[in-house]
C-alpha cells in the first residue's frame, strides 16, 4: 500500500531556509507525479510543487517560484523541497501528495488536487518576522 510520510517542518526567522523531504513507499506504478501543497489557517489547499517522473519536469505557484526547489532522490524513494528565503506568508501546514499512476506530463504538473490519490499527513511550517 503506498504510504507518504513527511519529515522537516520546523518554525524560523523570516530569511531563513528549511528542507522538508517525503518518503514515499509502496508507489509501483510508473510514471507518477509528486509534490507538496500548503494550507493556512483559514485558507483552501494550494499546490506549490510538482515533479514528474516521466520527464523530470516541474512546476511551481508564483508565490514560490524562485525560492522553493522541488526535487527527487529516486534511490532513496524521497521527494524533497528546499525552501529558501522564506516568509511569514509561508506559514502554513505542508502536504506531500502524489498522482499515481500519471501518464500525461501536462496534466500530471498541474498544481490542483484534482487526480492526486495519496497524502502525507502534513508537517507544519511556522514563520515568524
Amino acid at each position: 500500500q503506498e504510504k507518504l510520510v513527511e519529515s522537516g517542518g520546523g518554525s524560523v526567522q523570516a530569511g531563513g531556509s528549511l528542507r522538508l523531504s517525503c518518503v514515499a513507499s509502496g508507489i509501483t506504478h510508473r510514471p507518477y507525479s509528486m509534490g507538496w501543497f500548503r494550507q493556512a489557517p483559514g485558507k483552501g489547499r494550494e499546490g506549490i510543487a510538482i515533479i514528474y517522473t516521466g520527464d523530470n519536469g516541474t512546476n511551481y505557484a508564483d508565490s514560490v517560484q524562485g525560492r522553493f526547489t522541488i526535487s527527487q532522490d529516486n534511490d532513496k524513494n524521497t521527494l524533497y523541497l528546499q525552501m529558501n528565503g522564506l516568509k511569514p506568508e509561508d506559514t502554513a501546514m505542508y502536504y506531500c501528495a502524489a498522482r499515481v499512476p500519471c501518464y500525461s506530463g501536462s496534466w500530471c504538473n498541474r498544481l490542483t488536487q484534482e487526480g492526486v490519490n495519496y497524502w502525507g499527513q502534513g508537517t507544519q511550517v511556522t514563520v515568524s518576522s
